[in-house]
């Protein structure tokens, strides 16, 4: 029965959301019944792909990738694959109309972390996270609208913004293993050898501005989406707010971290900010 087989990749891409990321696993508990499986749909999508480049250091990953990549291309071709990730990112696909360019340029982003080690310039950076990043948030966007384009529309900008800033807190985050385990320097100009304060200070005020603008867009989604959204902004941004008190050296040395308690703390002060709408 092929509702059973859809019903099992469904359950792979929660598990594989609820076993990568308890952040984001909690924020899309928080998304309405109609647009949660979608979402999960996503993370399923884009979580594998990355690991693909991130972790299989023991295989070839250009092979694996090149694979995953033709698999992707006939899962949504055919409405179906064997590989029940992409069976239920497909079925997500088709049933929110995705534009093929931002799951390409996904992607392509991907593919540029199997070679590319530095990004140089700004355009070059701002490719690459609207190709990680931005364009994921985008194909979110259109769960939540559920084919409302003038909302769409509305809202896209602030999508990206909103996806460019967890990106780069990621990248901020991960500055260690990006430098010392995958020798991958994402921020152009700065020199990740003799980081400073300075530095540092510059990658927040940009992520900043990103979050003002996203929080604007946050207020403006349909219900259904709002508080999950803004429970994962409220996460991002309490991590921000770890990284602006760490020392430049030390972010270099570990990895900081929201402890699960904390996360707890923030879903219930969040909770009540929406409700007041504090927001």
């Amino acid at each position: 029965m092929k509702a059973l087989f859809d019903t099992v990749s469904y359950n792979c891409s929660k598990v594989v959301t609820k076993s990568y990321s308890t952040s984001f696993s909690l924020a899309t508990k928080m998304l309405s019944n109609s647009i949660r499986p979608h979402i999960y749909n996503i993370y399923g999508f884009v979580r594998f792909a990355d690991e693909i480049v991130d972790s299989f250091h023991d295989f070839d990953k250009k092979t694996l990738f090149d694979n995953f990549s033709d698999d992707l291309e006939k899962a949504i071709e055919n409405k179906i694959s064997l590989n029940p990730i992409l069976n239920s990112f497909q079925y997500t696909y088709h049933k929110h109309n995705l534009d093929k360019s931002m799951v390409d340029a996904f992607m392509n982003s991907m593919r540029l972390d199997l070679s590319k080690k530095d990004y140089l310039s700004d355009e070059e950076y701002k490719a690459y996270i609207y190709g990680s990043a931005d364009v994921v948030g985008l194909m979110c966007l259109k769960v939540f609208v559920k084919g409302d384009e003038e909302k769409y529309n509305e809202l896209k900008d602030t999508a990206m913004s909103l996806g460019s800033a967890f990106q780069k807190v990621n990248f901020l985050r991960d500055i260690k293993a990006d430098f010392d385990e995958l020798n991958r320097s994402y921020f152009p100009n700065i020199d990740l050898d003799n980081l400073d304060e300075n530095s540092k200070q510059q990658i927040i005020d940009d992520i900043e501005s990103d979050f003002e603008k996203g929080l604007s867009g946050i207020k403006r989604l349909p219900m259904e989406a709002k508080f999950g959204v803004f429970m994962a902004y409220r996460y991002y941004s309490q991590l921000l707010k770890k990284l602006k008190k760490t020392p430049a050296l030390q972010i270099k040395d570990t990895r900081i971290r929201v402890s699960n308690p904390k996360k707890i703390e923030l879903l219930a002060r969040s909770y009540v900010k929406y409700q007041l709408n504090l927001m």
